[in-house]
Parts: structure tokens; sequence; C-alpha cells
């Protein structure tokens, strides 16, 4: 395997592993506040399940990432000739996903917190809820942005 192949394959390792770490942990904040809300009154699970699902989409931006990455490496049936500079540009376009779905997803977990805090008060509020943590994924959406259009950018 050349080091540039592994350079590559490093940086969809960056894009899909923070991804899914992030989200992981989002899931788990905005859980711990559903748990204590649905204990109180099971009813609300179904606008809980929309507030907690909301983290875990950065694990997908992330997969993506490092399909796009492994997109453009992998030529039917084998792996390219990756030289150096390619697999450092790949390594580095696998960063914006990675890490900005990390930390979006933790920051989005505690603000599907909050809203899964406010639906146990104010139910009918649910789409009110939803757009509080939907504003932190903007900036996951971005980061799949940037690693498209880098790898996108990049010649092998």
């Amino acid at each position: 395997m050349s080091i540039g192949l592994a350079l590559s394959l490093f940086g969809a390792v960056i894009a899909a592993l923070f991804g899914a770490i992030g989200s992981a942990w989002g899931i788990s904040i905005a859980a711990e506040a559903a748990g204590g809300v649905l204990s109180e009154d099971p009813e609300k699970f179904g606008k809980v399940l929309v507030l907690l699902a909301l983290p875990g989409t950065q694990g997908f931006y992330g997969f993506l990432g490092a399909f796009y990455i492994m997109l453009k490496i992998f030529i039917v049936g084998g792996a390219a000739e990756i030289p150096l500079s390619a697999g450092l540009q790949l390594l580095a376009a696998g960063i914006p996903v990675g890490l900005a779905g990390f930390f979006s997803a933790y920051y989005q977990g505690r603000a599907s917190a909050s809203s899964i805090f406010f639906i146990a008060k104010r139910p009918d509020e649910l789409g009110k809820a939803i757009i509080l943590p939907a504003m932190v994924e903007t900036y996951a959406v971005l980061g799949l942005l940037a690693t498209i259009l880098m790898v996108s950018w990049i010649k092998i």
C-alpha cells in the first residue's frame, strides 16, 4: 500500500470516526434528558424521539464524507495509485466533516436535551423545540459541504 493511499484512507477514517463518536455522545446527552422526561410522562415518547435522533445525523455526514473520499481513491475493482500530495489533501479533506460532526453533535445533544425539557413543560411547542437543536445542525452540514468540495477539487 502506498503512503498516499494510506493517508487517503486515514482521511476517510477521520471523517467517519469523529462523526460517529460525536453522534453517540450527543445522543447519549439527549437520551439522559429523554429518560427523565419519559419516566414522568411516557406519552411524550414520539415527540422526544424526534429530538433524541437529531444528534445522530452527524454520524451519517461523517460516513458520507468517508464514502466520498473512498469513491475518489477506489477505481473499479481496486485502489488507484495515490500520490503522496493527493493523499495529504484527502487526509485534510476528511477533517472538516469529522471535526464539525464531532463538536456539533455534542452541542446538538445539549440543545436537544434542553428542547426535551421544554417539551416536558410545553408539549404543543414541538416545532419550536426542534428549531433550537436544528440550528446547530447547520455547521455539521457546512463541514460536510467543505469536505465534498475539497475532495471534488483534488486531482489524482
